[in-house]
């Protein structure tokens, strides 16, 4: 199982200090996270992708390209690729171009994201959200698979005689998480397709996660890509941990109190109650995880949102020591324990490698026993 963690790379005044940090200071800020992650022992980073303020992501291979050169394990993620005002033929070179840079270490995930005037920034009409996440992830999956393409769709010019380059690394696309917090047909794409879903799991009940994890799963077997059990799914999740539960929400209430997304809403009490944010020890954080796999099963991937909400830096890191210390070594060997032999690892490049020459051999083998009949 892999766990790490993901930024929406919002740049918030901290409500203690009343400082903003600068675009450049959050950006710094959010390169030392990845690395500090890699540090801890971490297995992934991720950003989101973002065009408008108060986020600074918007260019998110240009940061993870960065990142790649100076760390040798973490794989490095998105949390969000915008597929729909994304052109897919730019999504299939940058990120085949990032995969060659980093030696494999990358995968995505694409998402619909969550600001409504990006359509019209990028040509596109919201109301076409979900017809252009289908038609342009068809398009981007045959991109990286074949390597002349002719393609005609609704949304962007035709394609003929196309190549896309650079081609995946060894032939192997990246692997493609499909990210919702609340489209069944998104869970249905990643079902179509046999790529992971990515349940984002930070504001809404556990009920809201499991219903959408059960589809995909429903979904995944019925497109014949094994039991349901099997199908590969990730979860996001929030925690701001101290060594008691006192101090943690002590500490954590004026920046979940002044959010610019949850602030003055519901309480920080009612907000960990109805969602998974956890705010306490990192024993109440193991608990509150594992308790995940009760209802949505066994998973591979387990992301969390640390540097939010104005946090300072040296608040992030402090977190994230916790995390790879305290936190992860106990859930990685709880969920290993737990996990059944024909459920899968997490996927990598050399795991998607690794499959498809044993499916090549298996073919020639087969042909090699038809011919000798």
């Amino acid at each position: 199982m892999q766990f790490g963690i993901f930024t929406v790379g919002d740049v918030t005044v901290d409500p203690t200090t009343g400082r903003l940090p600068s675009e450049r200071d959050r950006i710094k800020a959010m390169t030392t996270i990845a690395l500090k992650a890699e540090e801890v022992g971490l297995d992934v980073f991720a950003t989101g992708e973002h065009h408008n303020p108060p986020f600074v992501p918007s260019s998110p291979t240009t940061m993870l390209g960065w990142i790649a050169a100076r760390t040798e394990r973490l794989l490095l993620s998105t949390s969000t690729t915008l597929i729909t005002t994304n052109d897919p033929v730019k999504i299939a070179e940058d990120y085949a171009m990032l995969q060659h840079l980093a030696d494999g270490r990358v995968d995505l995930m694409m998402g619909r994201g969550n600001t409504g005037p990006v359509y019209p920034w990028f040509g596109q009409d919201i109301r076409n959200g979900i017809p252009l996440a289908i038609e342009n992830y068809d398009l981007l999956h045959r991109l990286w698979r074949e390597d002349v393409v002719d393609w005609k769709g609704k949304f962007r010019t035709p394609l003929q005689s196309f190549t896309s380059t650079p081609r995946p690394l060894d032939g192997v696309p990246p692997f493609v998480w499909h990210g919702s917090i609340r489209s069944p047909e998104i869970a249905e794409q990643a079902a179509y397709y046999g790529d992971g879903f990515f349940a984002n799991h930070i504001f809404w009940p556990k009920e809201h996660t499991q219903r959408m994890v059960g589809l995909y799963r429903q979904r995944w077997a019925h497109y014949g890509h094994g039991s349901p059990e099997q199908a590969i799914v990730g979860l996001g999740g929030q925690v701001f941990m101290r060594r008691n539960s006192q101090e943690a929400v002590r500490e954590f209430r004026p920046y979940f109190d002044n959010a610019p997304v949850y602030g003055h809403g519901p309480s920080l009490e009612e907000f960990t109650r109805q969602t998974p944010l956890t705010v306490g020890s990192p024993q109440q954080v193991i608990d509150r995880t594992l308790g995940f796999r009760d209802y949505v099963g066994d998973y591979q991937r387990q992301l969390f949102l640390m540097d939010h909400a104005g946090l300072p830096l040296k608040t992030v890191l402090e977190q994230l020591d916790l995390l790879g210390e305290e936190v992860v070594p106990v859930l990685r060997k709880e969920f290993d324990s737990m996990r059944p032999a024909h459920v899968p690892e997490a996927p990598t490049h050399a795991g998607l490698l690794a499959a498809r020459d044993t499916a090549t051999t298996a073919v020639g083998v087969a042909a090699t026993t038809e011919e000798e009949r």
